[in-house]
């Protein structure tokens, strides 16, 4: 077996369920032995004074990964603590949390990819690890045979979500200035936990005064019989909206599997998610402290930008990967550029107050003491983006690379629209672009009412183009120029643009 085909960014993912599924119990054995290992030499300590925690989300082949990787860790001479049902952003809590401060931990996640994938995420003090740290388990797990190895290290059950929640109970305390024991009555949140692993946030809400009527798959299933977990899922978003809908409620709060994304619904039913989302905590944090700098990734639209400069923010659009913006915005703090946020359209939040750590609960527990206050104004969280302005058309096409080398055939390809755009007269660089190419447009008479972005893929080979228009028709104008630019490009699979040039 080809390890490295495991390696997918900074996690292990692949198909855990069927017969020749690559990621088996042997292999979560092998990657928890050299985990242990490599946090022994990361932390200096014998491997037999390491901790280590794991937990999973509600996958069917969680149970038997988590116990494969416990036995390798402990077959390693390092100590278990087995947390069961967890999520991503809690392993890493778990570690800076007195009473508990493991030395790394491992979660044993696919995020929201379909019942049959799974992977492991691996957490140090630091944070998550990046790509080479899991190129390098990979390696040296390939090489290990630990099956014969007796167990040495203890493994001893002991549930984390219980501490987390009541963290996360204390930033709504916090939040709302109050020590009462249900801050939240008179307030109606819907939970739509998608099967995965948090729905006890519905019990948390219930706990504090909340009403969770209408409240939706909150039991674990790692079939998912209900939809999609994912906060971008059409059907997942167009269920919660259906359940606040019927019940009334004030709003809903969605989340994947692993509750590191997170989106909501306002009380009408409208979807507040992606760009809505993301501009929806900056007038948070921007109305608590203006002219701090939201880092955001590179698809964002033009409305968005307008919207955080409105609100006093400034808006910096980075590269598309969680990792890339908390990465960035880590750095431009520590240059004295004050950056509380760093978020993903996808729904991938972090939140400065919160370590920088991707936790799309912990961005919904900030947004939920904001929607109780607005509720005691006779308001709700929809009010606070009423002025953000939105596209009339959008759409986003993946081309392929057809090249064996498809980062260089990708590169060409993004310099050939580089060049053609600094020769044209009504093509506009943006000038605060740092990924791929982005070009505005003057459509139909106005100015600056239309954009692409043009990019290559983190981990494929493949092209992303997103596209918006403030106008209709501005999408097919835009596509039409594009592939004029592009129409002898070698190396590259044009036919899903000229498919859509040709719709119109």
């Amino acid at each position: 077996m080809d390890w490295m085909k495991l390696k997918s960014g900074s996690d292990v993912r692949g198909v855990a369920v069927g017969e020749n599924a690559p990621l088996t119990e042997h292999v979560a054995m092998c990657l928890g032995m050299a985990f242990a290992r490599y946090v022994a030499k990361h932390v200096g300590k014998p491997v037999t004074q390491v901790t280590i925690a794991i937990g999973r989300d509600s996958r069917i082949s969680g149970p038997a990964l988590l116990h494969a990787a416990a036995e390798g860790v402990s077959k390693a001479g390092a100590s278990v603590l087995d947390f069961g049902m967890c999520t991503t952003p809690a392993m890493y809590m778990c570690i800076i949390t007195p009473g508990f401060q493991p030395d790394g931990s491992i979660m044993i996640t696919a995020s929201h990819h379909p019942y049959d994938k799974n992977g492991l995420k691996f957490f140090l003090a630091e944070g998550g690890v990046e790509g080479d740290v899991v190129e390098e388990l990979l390696k040296t797990a390939s090489t290990l045979e630990p099956e014969d190895t007796p167990l040495a290290g203890t493994i001893v059950k002991k549930p984390f979500l219980p501490t987390y929640k009541e963290q996360l109970a204390d930033r709504i305390r916090r939040g709302l200035g109050t020590d009462v024991p249900k801050p939240l009555l008179g307030l109606h949140v819907v939970v739509d936990a998608g099967n995965g692993a948090g729905g006890f946030y519905a019990q948390l809400m219930e706990e504090l005064g909340a009403w969770i009527e209408g409240s939706q798959f909150l039991e674990p299933d790692g079939m998912f019989p209900n939809h999609i977990p994912n906060p971008e899922n059409e059907a997942a978003m167009a269920s919660i909206s259906a359940a606040v809908k019927r019940v009334g409620a004030d709003l809903g709060v969605i989340f994947d599997t692993d509750c590191d994304r997170a989106a909501v619904v306002d009380a009408d039913g409208r979807e507040i998610n992606r760009n809505r989302l993301i501009a929806l905590i900056s007038a948070i944090l921007l109305d608590e402290k203006p002219g701090e700098t939201i880092v955001t990734d590179s698809v964002t639209s033009s409305g968005l930008k307008k919207f955080i400069n409105d609100w006093g923010g400034e808006h910096y659009r980075y590269k598309r990967g969680y990792r890339n913006v908390i990465d960035e915005a880590i750095r431009l703090n520590k240059e004295g550029i004050s950056c509380p946020l760093a978020i993903e359209t996808s729904g991938h939040a972090a939140l400065r107050e919160n370590h920088f750590l991707d936790d799309g609960m912990y961005l919904v527990t900030v947004l939920i003491v904001r929607a109780m206050k607005l509720k005691q104004e006779g308001k709700t969280l929809g009010s606070l983006i009423a002025d953000l302005k939105e596209p009339v058309e959008s759409r986003e096409i993946r081309l392929n690379i057809t090249a064996d080398d498809f980062r260089d055939a990708g590169k060409v390809v993004i310099q050939r629209v580089l060049d053609y755009a600094n020769a044209a007269e009504n093509w506009h660089i943006a000038p605060d672009n740092r990924e791929g190419v982005r070009i505005s447009f003057d459509l139909d008479g106005g100015m600056d009412n239309g954009w692409f972005l043009l990019r290559l893929s983190v981990h494929d080979p493949v092209l992303p183009l997103n596209v918006e228009s403030d106008v209709p028709g501005g999408v097919q104008q835009m596509l039409g120029s594009l592939l004029k630019v592009l129409n002898d490009a070698e190396g590259i699979d044009l036919t899903p643009l000229k498919k859509a040039v040709e719709e119109a």
